[in-house]
């Protein structure tokens, strides 16, 4: 089985973003998101920023394009959930590409001239289709098994199940 992730906005432009101190996500982060980094023992914070998430999902294209996605990706949520950077701005993500090693120029020249832009559109245009609100979802075969935070075992459970 190919596990392959998938751009999807929460907010895109011009949905509202929400305010990080705010009593939604305080709430949230208090009573959901906190006790299962804990448990996870994951080093989470609340990022002191909501940002338009756009352009990462294009710099992890891009950086897929270089075969690093999934380490691009890993950069993303740390830089982000760890420590709070805003990852809509194009020179928080051309810093994560030269910690990876990867030319910050080329992934600026790729933003700014839209190159990803295409794929992650029909990437949010599938997850709309299928009905997806929430992230992280897990689908297959164009039907959503589940959305949110699983558990180790329900993952596996869903990696195993037959090709729909």
């Amino acid at each position: 089985m190919v596990i392959r992730w998938r751009a999807f906005e929460l907010r895109p432009d011009p949905v509202p973003l929400l305010d990080p101190g705010g009593d939604y996500l305080t709430t949230v982060w208090r009573d959901h998101v906190y006790p299962l980094a804990r448990k996870m023992k994951m080093p989470l914070q609340l990022p002191p920023v909501q940002p338009r998430s756009r352009l990462a999902h294009e710099a992890a294209k891009w950086a897929g394009s270089h075969g690093r996605f999934n380490e691009f990706n890993l950069a993303l949520f740390r830089a982000f959930f760890e420590s709070g950077s805003d990852i809509g701005k194009k020179e928080v993500l051309a810093g994560l590409a030269v910690d990876l090693g990867l030319d910050p120029v080329d992934l600026s020249t790729a933003l700014d001239g839209n190159v990803f832009t295409r794929e992650v559109v029909a990437d949010e245009d599938e997850a709309r289709r299928i009905g997806v609100n929430a992230v992280p979802a897990f689908a297959m075969g164009g039907r959503i098994l589940a959305t949110g935070v699983q558990s180790v075992d329900r993952l596996q459970s869903l990696l195993t199940l037959p090709p729909l």
